[in-house]
């Protein structure tokens, strides 16, 4: 390698840390125009020949703010101050643990304060959801510029998306069946875990958390968020939040409420992934749960909330890229 050439490396490599860095404070609001763009390609080219690129651009822009940008926002605004009431409830809480934490302290070795660890888990989805701004105000402005950022680069997306494929075909060092190979693949799998998986999750996880609003179970939106993660999980799922939730109210004296949310738990909840998973997840690839696991969850604390999504991507991204890696340069 000359000179010239790893000098040119060199500044490529530094612009692209500089780059990231100037993305990350908003990057959940770049994915999400990545991801809603994604998803909406498919309408944009039926549009364009009729509105033009331009106003076809404009028009599902306007429509996605309206529909998914802004509700994006104010869900995970409301999700976090329930995570964070949770919290100052539990941390203030007399209920007594002394059960569970001896069972703990037997099987771990470790002294355990649950209340206070249970609150704690709570701040850390907070973050995870808001980001690390310092008070309301601060969370606000940066959610009104986030919001614009993706407004406006969902536009661009749409309008110059396959100039953007273009470019980056021209640039990547690959011959062209590979690319086309490895793209296909990548396609594929971004329909599994949007529609496979997460689709699914997202849909039992909501359903479950209606239950639990109706029966008067407190803080059901932060629940709901943790039953869309559990929901990826195969055979329990959800059952670990409703089902001891339907106990709780049991125990407490609502006996009505916490059977009526058992039967609807068991039904609606249980019948909404027996029947919508196998229909959706068999016309995709098939993803192993615990690439879904770890994907989610690795991605959720590095990415924010985006990473429910991409976390899965990234880590089935791996899989296949290997896939092809081993098709056409492993010798034989």
């Amino acid at each position: 390698m000359d000179v010239s050439k790893g000098f040119l490396l060199a500044v490529i490599g530094a612009l692209a840390v500089l780059s990231l860095a100037i993305v990350w404070p908003f990057l959940q609001y770049v994915l999400l125009a990545v991801l809603i763009a994604y998803l909406l390609t498919p309408i944009y080219r039926q549009l364009e020949p009729r509105l033009g690129g331009t106003n076809a651009a404009l028009v599902l822009m306007i429509g996605s703010t309206g529909a998914v940008i802004l509700p994006f926002a104010g869900l995970i605004a409301f999700v976090a101050s329930d995570a964070l009431r949770l919290a100052q409830r539990l941390g203030e809480s007399e209920i007594d643990l002394g059960f569970l934490e001896r069972v703990v302290a037997a099987y771990t070795g470790q002294e355990v304060d649950l209340p206070a660890a249970f609150a704690t888990a709570a701040e850390n989805l907070s973050g995870v959801l808001v980001g690390s701004a310092p008070d309301l105000v601060g969370a606000l402005t940066h959610a009104l510029i986030g919001i614009g950022l993706a407004a406006f680069l969902l536009f661009f997306f749409l309008r110059d998306g396959r100039r953007l494929s273009a470019w980056l075909f021209e640039v990547t060092p690959l011959p062209p069946v590979v690319q086309r190979d490895l793209a296909a693949s990548v396609d594929d799998l971004m329909w599994a875990v949007l529609a496979g998986h997460v689709l699914v999750s997202a849909v039992q996880g909501t359903l479950a958390g209606i239950g639990l609003l109706v029966a008067g179970v407190p803080n059901a939106a932060f629940w709901t968020v943790v039953m869309i993660l559990l929901a990826l999980l195969p055979v329990i799922g959800a059952f670990l939040v409703w089902g001891p939730a339907a106990a709780y109210l049991v125990l407490t004296g609502d006996s009505f409420a916490g059977a009526a949310l058992f039967v609807y738990g068991a039904v609606v909840v249980s019948f909404s992934d027996n029947y919508l998973r196998p229909i959706l997840v068999d016309r995709h690839v098939r993803l192993s749960p615990a690439t879904i696991m770890v994907g989610v969850v690795g991605g959720l604390y590095l990415l924010g909330v985006m990473g429910l999504f991409f976390g899965p991507v990234i880590v089935g991204g791996l899989k296949v890229t290997i896939e092809v890696f081993d098709e056409y340069y492993v010798d034989r």
